[in-house]
């Protein structure tokens, strides 16, 4: 998809704010991506102009008041198909129709997100961060949740290395949850970007975490789990990864201390790491994925 416009990107905003549930979101998000234009399926919902307005013009003309507010209080508006929308994230059934940002947003972004339990061990938070620290080295950013626990040492992993790193959040760009975490926050954003899919007002709820992890999973090339257990949000995350295709590497804390991590190890390219070490050569070797495949290709396209 080529990159959309501002009336399009006014036209997704339109066209979420009428969504009554977060699954009706995503409904009309996937009609407006079979479409092709989100306009398209306003119009469809908004039926034809009469003889004194336009019920599109309506929308659009109140969506594009609300991007100009965000936008002057520097939060960035994304909708799915703007060409600077993650393009990782734009490859899952379940993108969120818009994003709203903080820091810098790189399309083709290469992130490993570290997540975890927010009640950490001091072993495993020492491990997020060094393992952070060691990815942000290598030029891979970091991807986590910006919660206590885990997340915070992810980040700070990577902060102290000099690397990129993002956080993908479960409230509205306005809040940080943790509210301690709010000066990490803005570190985040000046080193790498913070990102919601919610608007910038949402309060925490028990139903926009499990929606933050589903879009970390789809915004990352893979997910390590440093430790978690039977009932941390973590594990709503591997889920999604499987779903989505995309690799977990499970810390054995995980897979010793839950059920989950024990029957989830046997989903396709879940893998099981003893340590730091072992996890960063399954990742190096996850990384190195779309570099071989590009070989492949172009020695076959040589040989024929």
């Amino acid at each position: 998809m080529g990159g959309w416009g501002a009336r399009e990107r006014a036209a997704t905003v339109a066209l979420l704010l009428r969504a009554i549930s977060a699954a009706h979101q995503q409904r009309l998000v996937l009609k407006a991506d079979e479409a092709g234009s989100a306009l398209a399926v306003l119009r469809e919902e908004l039926g034809p102009p009469s003889l004194l307005d336009d019920p599109v013009d309506a929308a659009l003309e109140d969506a594009g008041a609300k991007i100009a507010g965000w936008e002057a209080a520097g939060i960035a508006v994304l909708a799915f198909g703007d060409a600077q929308y993650p393009a990782r994230l734009r490859g899952v059934h379940d993108m969120p129709g818009v994003l709203f940002a903080r820091g810098t947003v790189l399309k083709d972004d290469v992130g490993i997100a570290v997540v975890g339990s927010r009640q950490a061990s001091p072993a495993g938070r020492a491990t997020a961060h060094d393992l952070a620290g060691e990815l942000a080295r290598r030029g891979v950013t970091v991807v986590s949740g910006l919660a206590a626990g885990i997340d915070t040492a992810a980040h700070r992993g990577a902060l102290d290395a000099g690397g990129r790193t993002v956080g993908v959040i479960g409230t509205g760009i306005r809040h940080a949850y943790p509210p301690e975490n709010r000066g990490l926050h803005r570190e985040v954003a000046d080193a790498g970007a913070v990102l919601s899919q919610f608007w910038p007002d949402t309060e925490p709820s028990r139903h926009t975490f499990p929606a933050r992890n589903a879009t970390m999973s789809g915004y990352a090339m893979a997910t390590v789990i440093v430790e978690a257990g039977e009932r941390s949000g973590a594990r709503i995350q591997a889920r999604q990864a499987v779903e989505h295709g995309r690799p977990v590497v499970l810390l054995r804390p995980v897979v010793e201390g839950s059920r989950w991590g024990r029957q989830i190890v046997e989903r396709p390219d879940v893998h099981v790491a003893r340590d730091k070490a072992e996890a960063l050569r399954v990742l190096e070797e996850i990384i190195s994925r779309p570099r071989r495949t590009q070989d492949l290709l172009g020695a076959l396209a040589a040989a024929l």
